[in-house]
């Protein structure tokens, strides 16, 4: 006989009632095994378990009613045209289930059967009808369709949610037994959980509201648990590593500190205190460095540079687009060349020859920084005596990539930085392997900047007003409503936008393009076109969320800023304000929904990045708050960080106090089993012990 694990591995295609066509229709969903499909849970549920007597039903209402069919009748009014109706009636009165084009739903009844209809109720020629109902017959059993809580599942275009159910009962039934318990049990006492195979039935069958959140619970706090395990499995084993110890600050840092054209705030001399301190520590640094657009996290990762270099090794920064490594690489030129100190410069687009005699000067130590994209990562890329490793914008890198700059060292001091802020939930989840900085100070002189939206019949006002800007002397840049379906598409978007805001807006101005589909080298003439005042309006898609420091630039307007999350709103606003000059953000949307109105209405009411986050992450959730690039690394099924952070705080206690007890897991193999499955292949770093 099969092991349990073998079983639940078995495809889908193999269930009774599956077959090869729906496995495919299952696999869009995610689904490849019976593990898989046990763990689709419903996206809703709606409580079907009060039947609404029909003379009580209300047109426009969505109901659930009861009774004995008493007529079946089918006509055909016009050519191409069926109509099924089934009358039923409940003692209060009638009323008819109606199926368009689906004549074998005659089949389906009989006269004297119970049933039971749920759906939107009309009112059609005095006649109450229910379109397309579901459907149940009650004859005893137990129903899956109406006089319970009854599971609405995620669906794709073949599939029912009556099929679903079926198949979904008949899964639960059979082989949720299989599942086994993972959580110790005296975290399930504590706690007073259901075990895991009742929680996974009461997913998808619950009999009342108690036990569906109950077994929800449950199952949020296993995912959580297990993050954390692996979170807290890390943490240890890094505190035991020996890194580098990076000298105490020397004159080399104090000199640096003195050669800024500006005072540090007091959040970045605050900060900075922590980078120094986990540096000159024995164990590697893993320190996450937050901070709102503009609060000038880049200064405090030249100065962490510069500790490394005077300890006589080397530093390496990722950044996520070149337009950003070439800004950093130019940031931490001007300020560290003046000391001796060497940086170069790594992307894409570095010639081979470039690129050769860089890649030997980094092998021997002749160069100190070493500033790139992805193409650090390369395999030819060899470091002398890599001791930091810095990354910023991390949400734009999956952990793996993290990892891999990581490994270009041995144990390196490690630094990420983002200028997205990350909600505490979020930190606590993603990164509760790092130490966390936040400077909450803003430079003085930083302008906030008013922000508003306007509808699409307001464009023609808000271009006007832009231009009377721009006679000023001032700059503009406008942004490209986002556009899902490719580059080559977004760019032609850019184009075309430019080309119309020239001609009917801006004659006369310069207007510039900026695009993912230009070649490094022509997007770094625009920007320095625009930088020097020779472009006026620089009408971008969001390869200008990042790295571009214009102070001139005093007006952003966001074409279809619907469209757009609220980070990513934020990010961009962040172009404007650098100067000493009053700036402007203008949001042009046309909002279709209160949760898209809301999302602007934040964006117009605070300029706190932090609070922005913390509406994001209510408003869309943690999987669309990270964006697509974090895609694979967020895959919580059950817990729902908007409103479980008393779960992870304890999931949180409960991984640090079991792993003080156990560290290696050896009294619990299933736990230690499922958490190198679920996190040992997806995160290198990610080691029990």
């Amino acid at each position: 006989m099969r092991g349990s694990s073998d079983l639940l591995a078995t495809s889908v295609r193999y269930l009774k009632g599956v077959g090869p066509r729906r496995a495919s229709l299952l696999n869009r969903l995610g689904v490849e095994t019976i593990r898989d499909l046990l763990y689709l849970f419903p996206r809703r549920y709606e409580d079907r378990t009060t039947f609404t007597p029909i003379a009580a039903l209300k047109p426009g209402e969505r109901a659930t009613i009861c009774g004995v069919v008493r007529e079946i009748s089918e006509y055909k009014p016009r050519a191409g045209m069926n109509i099924t109706r089934v009358m039923v009636t409940d003692g209060s009165g009638a009323a008819y289930g109606v199926w368009f084009n689906q004549p074998y739903m005659k089949k389906r009844f009989k006269q004297g059967m119970r049933v039971a209809f749920s759906g939107k109720v009309n009112l059609k020629y005095r006649r109450i009808e229910i379109n397309s109902p579901e459907f149940e017959e009650m004859d005893g059993s137990e129903p899956l369709n109406a006089g319970r809580m009854v599971p609405i599942y995620p669906l794709t275009e073949g599939l029912s949610q009556r099929w679903l159910r079926e198949q979904m009962r008949l899964v639960a039934d059979s082989y949720a037994g299989f599942i086994g318990e993972i959580l110790p049990e005296a975290i399930l006492k504590k706690y007073s959980f259901p075990n895991r195979v009742d929680a996974i039935r009461a997913m998808h069958f619950p009999s009342c509201p108690e036990e569906l959140e109950a077994a929800r619970r449950r199952l949020a706090f296993e995912e959580l648990f297990l993050m954390q395990l692996c979170v807290s499995s890390y943490r240890r084993h890094a505190a035991r590593v020996t890194g580098y110890s990076h000298k105490p600050d020397s004159p080399l840092v104090d000199q640096v500190i003195c050669s800024l054209p500006f005072k540090l705030t007091s959040a970045q001399e605050r900060v900075w205190h922590e980078i120094s301190t986990d540096m000159e520590k024995p164990s590697p640094m893993n320190r996450l460095l937050q901070g709102d657009v503009g609060s000038g996290k880049t200064v405090l990762a030249i100065l962490a540079m510069a500790k490394c270099v005077q300890s006589g090794y080397q530093a390496a920064m990722m950044a996520p687009t070149e337009i950003l490594a070439e800004q950093h690489f130019k940031s931490v030129s001007r300020v560290l060349t003046p000391f001796g100190i060497r940086v170069g410069l790594l992307t894409s687009s570095t010639t081979q020859k470039v690129r050769r005699d860089l890649l030997n000067g980094v092998e021997k130590g002749s160069i100190d920084v070493l500033v790139g994209t992805h193409a650090l990562l390369q395999e030819g890329v060899a470091f002398r005596e890599l001791t930091l490793a810095i990354t910023d914008e991390q949400h734009r890198f999956g952990v793996r990539q993290r990892a891999s700059l990581i490994s270009k060292g041995l144990t390196p001091d490690t630094l990420v930085m983002t200028a997205t802020p990350i909600p505490r939930t979020l930190a606590l989840t993603l990164y509760g392997d790092l130490d966390i900085s936040i400077i909450d100070e803003m430079p003085p002189g930083r302008q906030p900047v008013q922000t508003s939206w306007f509808p699409p019949a307001k464009r023609g006002e808000v271009y006007s007003w832009v231009r009377e800007r721009l006679t000023q002397g001032d700059q503009a840049y406008v942004v490209c409503p986002l556009i899902e379906e490719s580059d080559t598409v977004e760019s032609a978007a850019a184009v075309e936008l430019a080309q119309e805001l020239e001609r009917k807006w801006f004659k006369g101005l310069r207007v510039g393009v900026l695009h993912g589909r230009l070649k490094s080298t022509e997007k770094l003439q625009v920007l320095e076109a625009f930088r020097c005042g020779e472009i006026s309006v620089l009408v971008s898609t969001t390869v200008v969320e990042v790295g571009i420091d214009v102070p001139n630039a005093t007006v952003l307007v966001v074409e279809g800023a619907e469209r757009f999350g609220l980070a990513e709103l934020h990010q961009l606003r962040g172009r404007v304000g650098r100067g000493v000059k009053p700036s402007y953000c203008f949001l042009l949307a046309d909002p279709r929904s209160d949760v898209a109105r809301e999302r602007l209405d934040v964006l117009t009411r605070t300029q706190s990045g932090f609070e922005i986050a913390e509406e994001d992450l209510k408003l869309r959730g943690p999987g669309e708050f990270l964006g697509t690039r974090q895609h694979g690394e967020l895959q919580f099924r059950v817990a729902d960080l908007t409103k479980d952070l008393d779960l992870l705080l304890r999931a949180r206690d409960e991984a640090e106090a079991l792993l003080r007890f156990d560290p290696h897991l050896d009294d619990l193999p299933s736990l230690k089993q499922i958490l190198y499955q679920r996190f040992y292949e997806k995160v290198p770093f990610a080691t029990v012990g």
